[in-house]
Formats: structure tokens, sequence, C-alpha cells
């Protein structure tokens, strides 16, 4: 293995284009600083520079934080990281625009519909897996409630949990059967039924959530969530 690959084997990628100025990457930045331990590490992985690598560089992280913040600046460099986490067993978690994009890839390379789009980047296009919610979630703490026997709520110990949303846009509905019949469980739903979390039950640790969990991480009550896809992180290293 090289040295850059071994650094990496290290490292938990955060997928996104980091600005300081937003609430939610400076909550990611927090969480992961307190969570994360020697030697595991994290940095932040701009969508340009994940689409530049190839796949197994990707696939040499530890794990693969995809951040909330979209529109990204390189759609495809997050699309291609969060492909790279679902073929090659890479522990995931992916928060807001993770969890929208985890759909977006999905639906592209799993159910086979190439075309498909965010409506937020592109709103014009013919197949949207992303759409508009009927109401916007942005900066509302909602209730999200767990499938009994999922990953997210053995991970959660709780049946339902009060979350962070700082989003807009969500699964369109139309394709919820047909991920679901591939295998994208949808195991967190609002209390109007809607999918806030998506896991891949086969996976070692492929998690996304429609709200911000790090948001709600404090070094005196740690996320189970976040902390737990750390630890599966940490088994890879």
């Amino acid at each position: 293995m090289s040295a850059t690959n071994g650094g990496q084997k290290l490292t938990i990628a955060v997928v996104g284009d980091y600005g300081a100025e937003r609430p939610t990457h400076k909550a990611t930045q927090q969480a992961l600083e307190h969570a994360v331990r020697p030697p595991l590490r994290f940095k932040w992985l701009a969508t340009e520079a994940a689409m530049e690598m190839d796949d197994s560089e990707l696939a040499s992280y530890a794990g693969l934080l995809v951040a909330p913040g979209s529109p990204y600046r390189n759609m495809d460099g997050a699309l291609k990281a969060i492909r790279v986490a679902r073929e090659r067993e890479v522990p995931l978690l992916g928060t807001c625009g993770g969890f929208q994009h985890a759909v977006v890839e999905f639906v592209r390379n799993v159910l086979g519909i190439e075309e498909a789009e965010h409506e937020e980047s592109s709103p014009g296009a013919c197949e949207l897996a992303v759409t508009r919610l009927p109401t916007s979630l942005a900066e509302q703490m909602h209730e999200v409630f767990f499938e009994p026997g999922s990953r997210v709520a053995a991970n959660y110990r709780a049946p339902a949990a009060i979350e962070p949303f700082f989003c807009s846009f969500g699964l369109n509905p139309k394709y919820r059967p047909a991920v679901e019949e591939r295998g994208l469980v949808i195991s967190g739903t609002g209390a109007d039924g809607a999918a806030r979390v998506l896991e891949l039950p086969e996976h070692p640790f492929f998690i996304a959530t429609l709200y911000v969990p790090q948001a709600r991480y404090t070094p005196e009550s740690p996320h189970l969530l976040v902390t737990a896809f750390v630890a599966a992180a940490s088994a890879r290293i």
C-alpha cells in the first residue's frame, strides 16, 4: 500500500465543500473533533477532489461522511464517493444533502435510471429522484420513528428520536417502492410516513439521514449515530 493510501486508511473523509459560515459544517467539524480519537483522524474532502480520485483511493478511507450543504460544487464527486462506499463496503454516514444524493446514486446506478436528478440542482429534469418536500423542514426539530429491527433503531436503542432538520428536499415518493424492492431500506420515517432514514442492511455501515445528527452532538451528550459511524470506521484501520 502506498504512503498516501496508508494515510487514508487512518482517515475519515468528510465529503463536502467546507464553508466555515455554514452552521451544519461547523457542527460536523465539532462533532468529529470530539468523536474521533487517534490514530483515527478526519479531513474535509472537496467534491471536486473526490471526483478526481480513483475508486481504490476513495475506498481506502476508513469511512466517508457525506456532509450537508448541497448543492455541491461537483455533484458527480459526491455521487462517486457514495457509490464507492456502497459497492466497496466503506462505512458511510450521509446527512441532509448526503441523504438526498444517496437516493440519486441508488436510483442511477442500482435502478438503472441514469438520468435521475435532484430538483434543487436540476429543477427541469424529467426524472427527479429527489424533489421538494411539501413543507420545508429547514431549521426545525421533528420526531423520527425507526423501523423495529433496523440498524438505526439498534444504534439509537430507542423507537424514535427528535432530530434537527435543515432541508427542503427529500426522496420522491414515486421511487420509494422501487428503491425498497432493490434493498435500500426506509428505516426511519416522519410523522407523515415519509422517508427520513435510509440504510443498506447487508452493508457494514451505510446509513443516510435527512436530518443532521451531528448538529445535536455535544461532548457531554454524544450522538449515538455519530459515535456508531466512527466506531465502524475505526474497525477498518
